[in-house]
């Protein structure tokens, strides 16, 4: 078994790995890198000369990825993926064979109290990935109007109840400020129905729009959709693993569109029964795979 020095647990690592296909002396970028443990395994296939370039655009990961892939040939840089052009440029790369996308949160930034993104935490309502870029959420929240706010739930979160959500949060602004996660959360599940029954927090899908609309999450993915294909080599491939259907639209609609690209994957790849005893965070996690032309 593997061992990740990081609360998080990548998700469809050995998939990505076959999709990929890494060998010696291939050149790779994990532009999520998170707790690294995708990287991790990426820079052992390509031992003997090849190069995992490590994007993130969360100064912490980057920080403690230096620290954990030390000794392999990893080169963390802080950066959006959408800006890879620029970054390989700086490293004097013209192309690579592979390219990673993992979306989403990690463990790792869940667990960090400080952030907001655990609804239980006591912290700041922050949800940035890069804490000093942007507008946290706490003070996004505290300004916008009932209408504008329903809008974000309704359009990011895909929440039903939007109207009913946004409305109680301007309500208890006016009494109190909602400074923390676990304030927000606890205004959200008052007022969602009692006979909902989900497998997720009834939070879930306010704190997922809050967290594409502080991070524009979603321009990025669509920037990106537009710019990764010409930094691929002849061949190369390029894996996003997406978590929900906001994402896997985008990724599934471009990668057929483009003519760059030749769609590996015709359905996305799930997770394994035995991945998912270990992991629930991989429930919800789609892969699709693309080939450069």
């Amino acid at each position: 078994m593997v061992l990740y020095p990081s609360e998080h647990l990548p998700v469809l690592l050995h998939e990505v790995v076959e999709w990929l296909q890494p060998g010696p002396g291939a050149i790779l970028v994990d532009g999520t890198m998170g707790g690294g443990g995708h990287a991790r395994l990426l820079a052992e296939k390509v031992q003997g000369g090849g190069r995992i370039i490590g994007i993130d655009c969360d100064p912490s990961a980057v920080e403690l990825a230096a620290e954990r892939l030390a000794r392999l040939p990893v080169e963390p840089i802080a950066a959006n993926y959408c800006d890879l052009p620029e970054v390989l440029a700086a490293c004097d790369i013209p192309a690579v064979d592979g390219i990673l996308l993992d979306l989403g949160l990690s463990s790792d930034q869940l667990a960090d109290a400080s952030r907001g993104f655990s609804f239980d935490s006591d912290g700041p309502l922050d949800l940035r990935f890069d804490p000093t870029r942007g507008e946290p959420a706490w003070r996004l929240i505290q300004r916008l109007s009932t209408k504008h706010l329903a809008n974000i739930l309704f359009a990011w979160g895909e929440e039903r109840y939007s109207r009913r959500i946004a409305h109680a949060i301007i309500q208890q602004r006016q009494l109190s400020p909602i400074h923390s996660a676990r304030e927000l959360a606890e205004v959200v599940r008052s007022v969602l129905p009692k006979e909902r029954k989900e497998r997720i927090d009834p939070a879930t899908r306010t704190f997922q729009a809050l967290r594409i609309e502080v991070n524009d999450e979603l321009k990025s993915l669509e920037t990106a959709l537009r710019r990764l294909p010409d930094c691929l080599k002849p061949g190369g491939r390029l894996a996003i693993i997406s978590f929900h259907s906001l994402e896997d639209r985008r990724v599934k609609q471009a990668f057929v569109a483009d003519e760059r690209l030749h769609v590996l994957t015709r359905k996305p790849v799930r997770a394994t029964s035995e991945e998912l005893d270990r992991n629930q965070r991989a429930r919800s996690a789609k892969l699709r795979v693309a080939e450069r032309i």
